[in-house]
């Protein structure tokens, strides 16, 4: 064999082992590639032992009129929820005690006043699996995966399952099939004119104390074109969260605020302020 047909022969093999690692692998039940997902991200157990969480970081969003929002996100089982975002020097939060949602937007005079969330928000909130998503742990959760296909997801394969929750509601979540890190997911919400399917994305994902969490997430209506992105800079795990920040403030102008430490540890947990009224 001469040497051009042995150096084009080994081309073609090493094309053809590339070629055969890329290939997702056909056989795999949907308990498997929950499975696979759930050991990428970090295991059963580490995952189980998370109660509370948040996020500090910032949003860019064609929708707001400045760049690089700052946010911050609390999350604490089994499903309750606080977020904060600060526009133009002023906060807006909502939040949801895992039964009861309340949004408060910012006026010119300050801090406005505590509305209750929607019929349609408190189905959506419901819904919400925090911490951990709709996979990990989804036996135990009621909710039912089924796997629907393989789907090219920004130029890469991924699993596309179906996942039921409880409520009857169906979504579906994309698991790259290289990775089988969440890259994706969608919901149907209520728009101006019907319902319309949100997409989230999921990347840049990094280890914090030996969990995957994704640092980027981008989110917008599929057929807008159009997605806000936010960005995580800080996460910290099992702060000590009082339930009282997920309900509804006492009195008009006074709610907590959520801020984190700039190196969170377990040994420092993000701190709750209370700005004056």
């Amino acid at each position: 064999m001469t040497r051009i047909a042995l150096w084009v022969l080994i081309g073609c093999l090493t094309a053809a082992v590339y070629a055969s690692e890329q290939i997702p692998e056909h056989d795999l039940s949907a308990d498997q590639i929950v499975e696979k997902n759930v050991a990428a991200r970090g295991g059963l157990d580490a995952w189980r032992k998370i109660q509370t969480m948040v996020w500090v970081g910032h949003v860019d969003s064609a929708n707001t009129p400045a760049e690089e929002l700052p946010f911050a996100l609390a999350l604490k089982r089994p499903n309750m929820t606080r977020f904060e975002i600060t526009v133009l020097n002023r906060r807006a939060v909502r939040m949801f005690n895992g039964k009861q949602g309340w949004k408060v937007s910012p006026s010119a005079t300050g801090s406005g006043e505590a509305r209750p969330y929607t019929m349609d928000e408190l189905r959506s909130a419901h819904d919400e699996q925090v911490i951990d998503g709709l996979l990990i742990d989804h036996q135990a959760k009621g909710v039912d995966v089924a796997l629907e296909g393989i789907e090219k997801v920004d130029g890469h394969e991924a699993y596309r399952l179906g996942v039921k929750l409880p409520s009857g509601v169906t979504r579906h979540v994309w698991v790259d099939a290289q990775s089988f890190l969440d890259v994706k997911y969608d919901r149907v919400a209520r728009g101006p004119h019907g319902p319309i399917t949100v997409e989230v994305k999921y990347s840049d994902y990094k280890d914090v104390e030996g969990l995957q969490i994704p640092f980027t997430i981008e989110s917008g209506v599929a057929a807008a074109g159009k997605s806000d992105k936010l960005t995580i800079d800080k996460v910290s795990l099992n702060p000590p969260l009082d339930d009282g920040m997920f309900t509804r403030p006492a009195s008009q102008g006074w709610h907590s605020s959520v801020s984190i430490n700039a190196e969170p540890s377990p040994s420092t947990p993000p701190a709750l302020s209370r700005p004056s009224p």
